[in-house]
């Protein structure tokens, strides 16, 4: 497994010391924690910012090991989902740095197209043939024209092409994950339910009945799956993490120390004078 890459100069880093958090968010459990949000197949953006992590770490004095925790979504809705499974398999084997990949809704639905073809076609037409197209698995330009018959050999194309050791780690993928005074997952918890008795559906795919709720929750939650601008969402009770790569060029982690919250982002801009722009096609700015 080789290195990855190096990414193109057009993205470029941006880091903002102590952003604003909530009095309760006081402890990471001892742990210098950084996590990125959906990466969507933004191999460019996902290296960058994983390069100024990893240069973060080397210059950070503490006792513990730092952890790098993925908020899932790697795949989907951009082009490079492959490439950036392969980073995945390197940096768990090779960074040197310790990291926790949570499962996201997307590689779950990869996950049941291979075991049950036949009910991955929406997913397929909409979202998935960016990472069958990844892996060299060839698709008809109308994806309109594909039927449930379809799936099946499009599932055994996958399944042949697919690298034994991205599948291992999508089988791998954890469901959430608590540090301290933060909880990890990838879309959300259902308030009023305790953590121990989540269910993996909600972790994976609630929305508004998580990000409109007023009740406290146990724990900071970490979240990705929602998102409405290139700015994370920060609020008393979370911090919504996913901003939109495959739209806004723009892939957010947030640097978690004892009581200290920073922001690194990595971004791609479009320029039209000096503002950034955004795009209206899935994967059109990774």
């Amino acid at each position: 497994m080789n290195r990855p890459e190096a990414v193109a100069s057009t993205i470029r880093i941006v880091r903002r010391p102590s952003v604003p958090t909530t009095p309760r968010a006081r402890s990471t459990g001892g742990r210098l924690i950084y996590a990125i949000g959906d990466i969507h197949g933004c191999y460019e953006q996902f290296v960058a910012l994983l390069e100024a992590i990893v240069a973060d770490i080397a210059s950070s004095v503490g006792d513990s090991a730092p952890l790098v925790i993925l908020c899932g979504d790697y795949i989907d809705r951009g082009a490079r989902s492959g490439d950036v499974m392969a980073a995945l398999v390197w940096l768990e084997r090779n960074a040197g740095v310790k990291t926790l990949l949570l499962k996201g809704n997307h590689e779950a639905l990869l996950l049941d197209f291979l075991d049950h073809p036949a009910e991955g076609l929406r997913w397929l037409q909409r979202d998935g043939h960016w990472t069958l197209r990844s892996y060299g698995v060839a698709l008809p330009d109308d994806l309109s024209t594909l039927v449930e018959s379809d799936c099946r050999n499009l599932s055994y194309a996958l399944t042949d092409r697919l690298p034994a050791a991205h599948l291992d780690l999508l089988k791998r993928l954890r469901i959430r994950a608590v540090y301290g005074d933060y909880l990890f997952v990838h879309a959300g918890l259902r308030p009023g339910v305790p953590i121990d008795k989540q269910t993996d559906e909600d972790c994976l795919w609630i929305r508004e009945d998580f990000l409109d709720s007023k009740q406290r929750f146990e724990k900071i939650i970490v979240h990705g799956h929602s998102w409405t601008s290139a700015e994370p969402d920060i609020t008393a009770d979370r911090m919504g993490i996913d901003t939109g790569v495959y739209q806004t060029g723009v892939l957010t982690a947030v640097r978690l120390e004892g009581a200290t919250v920073e922001i690194f982002q990595a971004r791609r801009d479009i320029q039209a004078g000096n503002a950034m722009q955004t795009v209206t096609s899935d994967g059109e700015n990774c």
